[in-house]
């Protein structure tokens, strides 16, 4: 504790009376101190060239010294051969993707996890394993557009299009057994563009058009992407991979056909446990908090006329779930 003397004066300044007043120290704020503010309320011009200075270092730590300019110039090869079982697609290379050269290396991304739960490989695999795919389990990799960004929402209308007559080249040159598209917001695009219909209303599974010139067909899951608002846990997703697989034995004639006429469905955390241990697959452990969340996306379904694959259908309104997922 401080002293600190003070002298007041009287009016006429003949007399003086001093006082000792007790002052208590201020104690200094824990934490980030708030930026400065001039008069007007800007932040100082320092301050924003600072902070733009931290933020490309971050960026620079990220990818081992390298800005994300340099790594946009980067470019992440397909991973595909001739007659795959399943050609997984995304949109386009993501910034970690293109500087890591392997497919889906975000460890927040639920594609790997899924694939594993559902039986489409016996083990689990990561973005290192991507190019032991297509010889071990017949499963490949490609992107709509080959360019890199920070996001999909970077991509310009015209090079999605380009990208979709692309890849239709592609799927007829290679002609996989399934194309499996990776998000809705992909498959809208490329049902316009190679079909000329304009999808609305999009349902999960099978879709009704076959590629041009070729006996491949379309399979639509959601974006294995965390981003994705309507199934944001692995949990939520792995049904989508278990259907993709039985799909895949059916073409191949390694599963009995069965007729599925009509289907009511919400997804819970039972039916996943059921197609877990009847595939005798390693089962991911309960979230305490998500049987809470098991009935947030039942929905009626048409009448429907493919097989089994598609035994998961949904109406959900594609305006909710528009998002395509990078690589």
């Amino acid at each position: 504790m401080f002293l600190q003397q003070e002298f007041l004066f009287t009016p006429k300044g003949t007399s003086v009376k001093s006082t000792l007043l007790a002052v208590t120290p201020v104690k200094k704020k824990r934490g980030r101190p708030p930026k400065h503010q001039v008069e007007n309320g800007e932040p100082h011009e320092e301050d924003d060239e600072m902070e733009a200075v931290k933020k490309a270092k971050r960026a620079q730590n990220r990818f081992n010294g390298l800005s994300v300019a340099e790594v946009m110039t980067k470019t992440l090869p397909d991973v595909i051969t001739y007659n795959l079982d399943i050609l997984i697609i995304g949109i386009n290379p993501g910034l970690m993707s293109a500087f890591k050269g392997h497919h889906y290396p975000n460890p927040g991304n639920h594609f790997w996890k899924c694939l594993f739960l559902s039986g489409l490989t016996d083990q689990q695999l990561n973005y290192m394993h991507d190019h032991t795919l297509p010889e071990k389990y017949s499963i490949g990799f490609t992107n709509m557009v080959e360019r890199t960004t920070p996001g999909s929402k970077d991509l310009s209308s015209k090079e999605i299009r380009e990208g979709g007559r692309q890849l239709l080249e592609k799927l007829q040159k290679y002609k996989p057994l399934i194309a499996a598209f990776n998000g809705k917001g992909i498959y809208e695009i490329f049902c316009k563009e190679t079909f000329g219909v304009k999808a609305k209303n999009l349902d999960f599974g099978l879709q009704p058009y076959k590629i041009p010139e070729t006996e491949t067909v379309c399979y639509l899951m959601p974006s294995s992407s965390p981003r994705c608002a309507q199934f944001p846990r692995a949990q939520d997703k792995v049904h989508f991979y278990i259907k993709l697989k039985e799909l895949r034995d059916q073409m191949k004639g390694l599963a009995p056909s069965r007729e599925v006429l009509e289907t009511e469905y919400s997804f819970d955390l039972q039916l996943a446990k059921e197609d877990a241990k009847r595939l005798a697959i390693k089962e991911e452990k309960m979230d305490p908090e998500y049987e809470s969340c098991s009935g947030m996306h039942a929905d009626t379904s048409k009448n429907l006329t493919a097989g089994p694959w598609v035994s998961s259908q949904f109406t959900m309104s594609a305006n909710s779930l528009t998002e395509g997922c990078q690589t």
